[in-house]
């Protein structure tokens, strides 16, 4: 979801930055304690320096509650994790995203409206109460609502096999939304057919784009969405990296189309992907096919082995892009005079289910 978010204050944009650096620094000093800063993995540099933790998702928000004294929570992130962190965190806390417009394209690949609309139409051919709903945690507090309405419950990409394997111990069929690829690659990785027991889910088309039999037999339906920037990995850039270095190991994200990730060495998720490498021999050389600020950091951190970026047009994440030093800056001036901005709030009519789900997750 991707809000509205008026311009910053021409005071912050005319800020060299070494200036914004400064104010931020001088702004967090005097909220103290009081401020806990967290940067996802895919922000660039100048954000995760201000960070007092970095990770994936799921990890800030379990990071998040370290500190349960704290008042505030700056999620360098994108909507829906700040979403999750307000759900898990106290009621104490205030959860602020430093820019509204940094939303997800791929959790805006499903919304309220489709979802209800698929569950509806399944119902009309198949029992619904034998299709659990998994939804991958990048997506909308209210489908992470749908799903702990439904019985079903939230995966990460760490997870998501056991959450499916829990899943189809309840039902028959498992409904995965958002990401495609995610949820073809943990049924593959589970021993399924990508052909014969899973088909796709348009929620722009009748029954997805399906015949009833087609739904009828699948034990999965996986809803046509993707991650813009996983999706750009291609086979032949792996060719193309073995053919420039034959000893260099293919590591990608799940995320990633199956082809992809059938053709590579090892895949996982961020969290992974950062042990993997840091683990690995010195002298090694890597290819990494996921977000290019990561891949980047991984190779400064780690300059006793060869990394690169699989997909030689550097593509980073546009929406997480959006959290600029600039409203860095701005929100923590505002925090620090009083003024929270950007807090985000979700209904507890909504954070009930929401959380339910997120707790199943974590019992799986």
């Amino acid at each position: 979801m991707s809000l509205y978010q008026a311009p910053l204050p021409a005071e912050f944009t005319a800020l060299s930055e070494q200036e914004t650096r400064e104010r931020i620094l001088r702004a967090r000093a005097q909220l103290g304690d009081d401020l806990v800063i967290l940067g996802h993995h895919y922000q660039r540099d100048e954000i995760i320096e201000f960070a007092d933790y970095r990770g994936d998702s799921y990890k800030l928000c379990k990071d998040a509650n370290r500190h349960p004294d704290a008042k505030f929570i700056v999620f360098c992130g994108v909507h829906f994790m700040a979403e999750s962190a307000d759900i898990l965190t106290p009621d104490s806390m205030l959860v602020i995203l430093p820019n509204l417009a940094a939303g997800c394209s791929m959790a805006d690949m499903a919304n309220q409206f489709q979802v209800k609309s698929c569950w509806k139409q399944l119902g009309q051919i198949t029992d619904t109460s034998r299709i659990v709903p998994v939804t991958y945690i990048n997506s909308a507090a209210n489908l992470k609502a749908f799903v702990g309405e439904h019985g079903g419950t939230v995966c990460t990409s760490t997870n998501a096999p056991s959450a499916v394997q829990w899943a189809l111990s309840q039902g028959d069929k498992v409904l995965f939304f958002p990401d495609q690829h995610l949820g073809r690659n943990t049924g593959v990785k589970l021993g399924f057919d990508p052909t014969e027991d899973m088909a796709l889910w348009d929620p722009f088309v009748p029954l997805g784009g399906n015949s009833v039999e087609k739904i009828q037999k699948s034990k999965f339906l996986l809803w046509k969405g993707h991650c813009s920037v996983h999706k750009r990995f291609t086979l032949e850039q792996i060719e193309q990296a073995r053919a420039q270095n034959p000893l260099v190991r293919i590591l990608v994200h799940p995320e990633c189309p199956l082809e992809v990730v059938q053709a590579s060495d090892l895949n996982g998720s961020t969290e992974f992907i950062i042990k993997t490498v840091e683990a690995s021999e010195p002298g090694s050389a890597w290819a990494i096919g996921t977000e290019i600020n990561l891949v980047r950091r991984l190779a400064r951190e780690n300059p006793d082995k060869s990394i690169d970026c699989l997909d030689p047009q550097i593509c980073p994440c546009s929406t997480m892009y959006r959290i600029h030093p600039s409203f860095l800056c701005w929100v923590l001036e505002e925090l620090a005079e009083g003024r929270p901005m950007n807090v985000i709030k979700v209904p507890e009519a909504i954070a009930a289910p929401a959380r339910k789900a997120l707790d199943q997750m974590l019992r799986v």
